[in-house]
């Protein structure tokens, strides 16, 4: 793998968040901290940019630093179904279509305006040959994101849109207050309408 300078704008102080991710499962060397930093790149992208839209192939991966970033699929009457919200310190990619490099399904597009941190599937690829706790690393995160998903669709098949909804607040704490009623909705499976409603009827903790 060709070794970049880490250097730009931002400077290297902004990986520390993606490092101390990373250092919760398994422990770098600095060498390994210099490998891995010189794959990373940032991005800053506003509000409503597209990462990546249907028929594209995933190539990259996105660790969120500030902001938050979306997944979601439109359905033919267009319709929006969010599978993942991604505020900082989640990443957030099209899986299958990484996996298979093949085109996706998916769309990902900024909910705020954000910042990424951004590896490329190359870059991944040969990281596993030189840092093989990576390969490790990112074990881990598929799957917990395995069973996350296995657990929302039980809870999608069998809960009430209220004890959805109440699962949503728990998992994206940090989102509830800000984010538009609209795809809170296209997250739980329900109509705007319906999720104002139903919030309106749920009693004030004040």
């Amino acid at each position: 793998m060709d070794i970049k300078p880490a250097c730009g704008i931002f400077g290297t102080m902004n990986y520390d968040l993606l490092l101390s991710s990373i250092a919760k499962h398994v422990d770098l060397t600095d060498d390994e901290h210099q490998q891995l930093v010189a794959a990373l790149s940032f991005k800053k992208v506003k509000k409503k940019q597209f990462l990546l839209q249907e028929g594209e192939i995933n190539k990259q991966g996105l660790f969120v630093t500030s902001g938050c970033l979306r997944s979601y699929s439109i359905d033919k009457n267009g319709f929006e179904h969010i599978l993942q919200f991604a505020p900082a310190g989640w990443w957030i990619a099209d899986m299958r279509s990484m996996i298979t490099q093949q085109p996706g399904t998916l769309y990902i597009d900024a909910v705020y305006d954000s910042e990424l941190v951004v590896i490329s599937k190359n870059d991944i690829d040969q990281l596993y040959l030189a840092i093989p706790k990576l390969e490790r690393f990112f074990r881990i995160l598929a799957e917990n994101s395995l069973a996350t998903y296995q657990h929302r669709l039980i809870d999608n098949l069998s809960l009430s849109a209220l004890e959805r909804y109440g699962n949503f607040c728990k998992r994206y704490p940090s989102l509830i207050e800000n984010l538009p009623q609209k795809q809170v909705a296209a997250y739980i499976g329900v109509t705007p309408e319906f999720l104002s409603k139903m919030v309106n009827k749920v009693p004030s903790k004040k």
